[in-house]
């Protein structure tokens, strides 16, 4: 029997050791070895040497320069033209708007039977131009998918080929069998991160940045800091904010009861460190960040972002308008009042969500259903 030749197209290097949330392994995970054969490439970056590499058949560095990759990309054009065109894949995934418009370009020439272009977020087709150019190129070898509802709705407005025919939504999910074995228990990871033990103590996790909302879950947290006094905050990451924030935390008042804990590999080990989860994004494309705190059994706070609210509202969360402190100050009060075994149920709730409906084997399903179907639309009739 043929084995189908499927390339999975990454912008960087970004290989964990753990895969409960690494969606493109998630992928490669689906597709059954006897009948398919596997290459994950990334336009930047490569593993030093004791770093993890992909669980695919084969794995290509192909270590283009940022400005390889800017404005006309002719010589990376070329380098991956002749690249694919050697190789003869069957199937090409792109993950992200670059390969996805650098796939869209070349398979004019290349015609490979099937190309999915994976959107993992908002605001990739604003742009004019962008739009124009995507229009133009999709064709019949293309469908696209995006990791939400919200997402997919993101591309149909765009008005620019996306298409109810084409364009789907496959739901981000995690293996939380596999996120399970890896979290610490609560006294364990309170002990490694340096937080006291008998606080509430409620935890995010993200990078350091303006969109994530940092800044107002502070600002919440510190009106609540006299009504609680055993309560702490703690946030895992690092970031451009990281000194802007700390400065936050010492003119509200809250030195040793804010940490900044900087950056933690595998971060999904300490989630049972906390007793409630915060996700103050001011936007996000799913946040898979919210999915790691729910299989904590945790309770959980999210904005009313569009790829968020449907998930916090199904894992019976509390709902906040982003960069709105009134209402993350109310949620967290809600919280913080309840007794252990209330809070406790809260968290219970959530992750039974997470298992109804961010199932991993779904998600695998899904994906391997949509390239089934797509090799078998391009089958000589």
């Amino acid at each position: 029997m043929k084995r189908f030749k499927v390339l999975q197209l990454q912008p960087d290097y970004n290989i964990k050791q753990h895969d409960f949330a690494d969606l493109a392994e998630q992928i490669f995970k689906a597709l059954p070895a006897d009948r398919f054969e596997t290459t994950m490439a990334f336009l930047k970056g490569r593993p030093a040497p004791g770093q993890p590499v992909s669980r695919a058949d084969h794995s290509v560095y192909f270590d283009f320069s940022d400005g390889a990759l800017k404005g006309m990309r002719l010589k990376a054009l070329w380098q991956l033209y002749r690249f694919c065109r050697r190789e003869r894949f069957d199937v090409v995934i792109c993950n992200r708007f670059k390969p996805v418009n650098m796939l869209l370009q070349l398979n004019r020439w290349l015609k490979i039977p099937l190309c999915i272009g994976i959107s993992h977020g908002f605001g990739e087709y604003d742009r004019t131009y962008r739009r124009r150019q995507t229009q133009r190129l999709i064709d019949g070898h293309w469908q696209f998918v995006g990791v939400s509802p919200a997402v997919k709705q993101y591309l149909l407005d765009c008005k620019c080929g996306f298409t109810d025919a084409n364009t789907h939504a496959i739901t981000n999910a995690i293996d939380t069998d596999q996120a399970q074995a890896l979290q610490l228990d609560k006294a364990e990871a309170r002990t490694q991160l340096g937080l006291a033990q008998n606080v509430r103590m409620v935890g995010a996790l993200g990078r350091l940045v303006p969109v994530k909302g940092h800044t107002y879950l502070i600002q919440a947290f510190a009106a609540l800091k006299d009504k609680y006094p055993t309560a702490q905050l703690a946030i895992i990451g690092a970031g451009r904010e990281q000194a802007r924030l700390q400065a936050e935390i010492d003119r509200l008042g809250l030195t040793g009861r804010a940490h900044l804990l900087g950056f933690r590999d595998n971060a999904l080990r300490y989630v049972r460190a906390f007793d409630i989860w915060a996700m103050p994004s001011l936007a996000e494309g799913l946040g898979l960040a919210l999915l790691e705190g729910m299989s904590g059994r945790l309770p959980v706070i999210a904005s009313d972002v569009p790829a968020m609210l449907p998930l916090i509202t199904g894992a019976g969360g509390e709902v906040v308008k982003p960069a709105d402190v009134a209402s993350l100050t109310t949620a967290l009060d809600r919280y913080l009042a309840l007794d252990d075994a209330a809070l406790h149920a809260k968290g219970e709730q959530a992750y039974h969500y997470l298992n109804q409906h961010h199932d991993i084997d779904v998600f695998r399903q899904q994906y391997l259903a949509l390239i089934e179907s797509g090799l078998a639309a391009k089958e000589p009739k």
